[in-house]
């Protein structure tokens, strides 16, 4: 039997097939050799169940589960979470069309071996052609995880997200029957931020994943309409509250949400402007703060001498103004028909490069 702890790699996939063998050509390709890894097919149309099989054929630690049907993004990954081997000390989840560098699992358990205070461990990620999540000063290898959400939560430098970049122990996976909030459109940051509300954050600083981004995907939705600006918010509003004290927290919702207002006002100046603002007009309703068009009214104010200036942006203004004022309707808390899309879609949402 080996003395390493059993990590468990699992692998939610929808018509992953162009990536899919890359993915798991890089678990194969671990220097660390204790893992069993789970692919699950979320009722492919594609030859990604092939792809699974195929490699399933060649290496026994290596099984692939089918969902009966079609799952959207977030039920998918925890019909994943819930594939960890009971054996397992760590958890690793890889997007289909990602992967890990040889050496990810080694030097991430090293850490979570030498430190067993931490809950999650990450490290820098390849994004693209960008390196990312960077925000932590070399060498800081464990982070205590009340500092770290406090200073998340006030704006500090992000350095967890994507899944693909974390590994999980697996005792605060098995603890939660789903991981991830199924309501939380970034619920990978907020199992992150509860995790760390008893436990550490451990980071390895080194390239060890890559991230892949293309035209059409989750993430893209998320870039386009910004929906990282409401998950930032209703991080704060759950999770502050055990961070700050009474009066800091209040302050900080405060401005965070004097900011969102005028985050909403300069996103109508924009083309997507009237779908961002259905969007976060919901999101807010959903994190427990009535939408006030008065308040988004004034925070517009500064872009009318822009307008004018620029006729094209003034006409955009104009046409929007009625939906700043709308009543809101008793479905307001509904689900935007654009965000069931992304829900829906095969790839998962994580924050990304915004330039």
């Amino acid at each position: 039997m080996s003395s390493q702890p059993l990590v468990s790699v699992v692998t939610p996939v929808h018509n992953g097939e162009a990536y899919l063998g890359e993915c798991i050509e890089s678990v194969l390709a671990q220097t660390y050799q204790n893992w069993d890894y789970t692919i699950v097919d979320n009722c492919s149309t594609d030859r990604s169940r092939e792809v699974a099989l195929r490699y399933a054929e060649k290496d026994s630690r290596i099984r692939v589960v089918t969902t009966d049907r079609l799952l959207d993004v977030m039920k998918s990954q925890n019909t994943a979470f819930r594939q960890l081997s009971p054996e397992a000390e760590y958890c690793k989840m890889l997007h289909a069309d990602d992967w890990m560098f040889s050496n990810c699992l080694e030097q991430m358990v090293a850490l979570g071996e030498d430190h067993p205070s931490v809950g999650v461990i990450g490290s820098y990620r390849l994004d693209g052609v960008w390196v990312e999540l960077d925000g932590l000063p070399f060498p800081s290898t464990v982070v205590p995880g009340q500092r770290l959400c406090r200073s998340m939560l006030g704006g500090g430098p992000r350095v967890f997200g994507s899944p693909s970049a974390l590994l999980y122990r697996a005792r605060y996976v098995r603890q939660r029957p789903e991981f991830f909030d199924e309501a939380d459109f970034h619920a990978d940051v907020a199992a992150c931020y509860e995790i760390l509300q008893d436990s550490d954050f451990g980071f390895v600083h080194q390239v060890l994943t890559f991230t892949r981004t293309h035209p059409g995907e989750q993430s893209s939705f998320a870039v386009t309409l910004r929906t990282y600006v409401a998950g930032r918010f209703r991080h704060l509003v759950k999770f502050g509250s055990g961070c700050f004290s009474s009066r800091e927290y209040e302050d900080r919702v405060r401005v965070a949400l004097a900011e969102y207002y005028r985050f909403l006002a300069k996103g109508l100046t924009t083309p997507q402007g009237l779908e961002m603002l259905r969007y976060h007009r919901s999101a807010l309703e959903r994190i427990g703060y009535r939408f006030d068009g008065r308040r988004l009214m004034t925070a517009i104010l500064p872009y009318w001498w822009y307008g004018i200036r620029h006729p094209f942006v003034m006409a955009r203004l104009l046409s929007r103004l009625p939906a700043t004022l709308a009543p809101t309707s008793s479905s307001a808390a509904a689900m935007p028909k654009a965000e069931q899309v992304a829900k829906a879609s095969a790839h998962p949402v994580s924050e990304h490069r915004v330039d």
